[in-house]
Parts: C-alpha cells; structure tokens; sequence
C-alpha cells in the first residue's frame, strides 16, 4: 500500500491550516489546540517546516509561525520532502541509484521510475491552498453565512 506516515499527514494538516490565514502569526500552542494534535507532534512539525524554509518563526510575545511564502506556492511535495525520513521513491530504486542489488539487470526499473515521476508531479501539482477547506458555518443563519449567501432577494422563487 502507497501511503504517505502519519507525520506527514499531520504536516498537511497543519500547514493547510495555516493557509487558511496566512498572514497571521500562529503559535504551536494554538495550532495543537485546534487540530487536536499533542503540542510534542506539532513542535516538531513545525521545527521541519522550517529547516525546509516553509515556515518561519517569529520571537517575542506575538511570536509564533507563519508560512514563509503564500500557500499557493507550498506543494505538497514541498511537504512530503520536509517530513518524510526518506527522499521520495515508490521503490528503493526510484528514490535513488545504487540502493538494489537487483537494479543492474533490473527488467521493471524503468517503469517503476516512471510511476514514480507520475506520482511526484502529482504531488507537486497541488498546493496547500488547493488542500484548504472553506470556511464552515455551524449555524446557517448566522450573519457570516447569511453573508456567504447573499440578499435573500436574489434567490429564484418558482413562477
């Protein structure tokens, strides 16, 4: 099974939620807090974010995190390569030569590099602000959603 480690999926969460805001300094308190994840998780999230120079931290008082440049130009991939262990291969040999003792004479090789390019294209393709949910009202009737709406005078009436 292709799956992606849990730290990884937790950095998705976390930087996607910072695109929601992306001018607004967050701290990893608050970040744990509203995803539900441990403070430990989160600190070391965002220490690896930033050895890759998709985020950087702001001392003081305010101090906090913010995404380094706007989220549309964070890819995926860009997270993938900040918080996996490994760099990014399907197979041993995708991710890099020399590490098969089959890889010589290896009849599969090609086409696994070639799923391999297919998937980080992929990966590269979608932007955190691409991952970033709208915004949810809880109550339909609250001013913000009845702003998300419009008047009431333009919706259709049947005849």
């Amino acid at each position: 099974m292709l799956r992606i480690s849990k730290l990884t999926d937790y950095g998705t969460l976390i930087a996607t939620h910072m695109a929601a805001t992306p001018t607004q300094v967050v701290s990893a308190t608050e970040l744990a807090d509203a995803l539900g994840l441990g403070l430990a998780t989160v600190s070391k999230v965002l220490k690896a974010l930033g050895r890759h120079g998709l985020v950087v931290s702001q001392r003081g008082t305010r101090g906090g995190y913010l995404l380094s440049r706007p989220p549309e130009r964070i890819s995926i991939a860009d997270i993938v390569d900040a918080l996996e262990e490994q760099p990014f291969g399907l197979t041993e040999c995708s991710a890099g030569s020399g590490t098969c003792t089959l890889e010589t004479g290896c009849r599969i090789r090609d086409g696994w590099l070639r799923i391999n390019t297919v998937v980080r294209e992929a990966l590269q393709g979608v932007s955190i602000a691409e991952m970033t949910p709208p915004p949810r009202f809880a109550d339909a009737s609250s001013p913000a959603a009845q702003r998300m709406r419009g008047p009431s005078r333009l919706a259709r009436h049947p005849g």
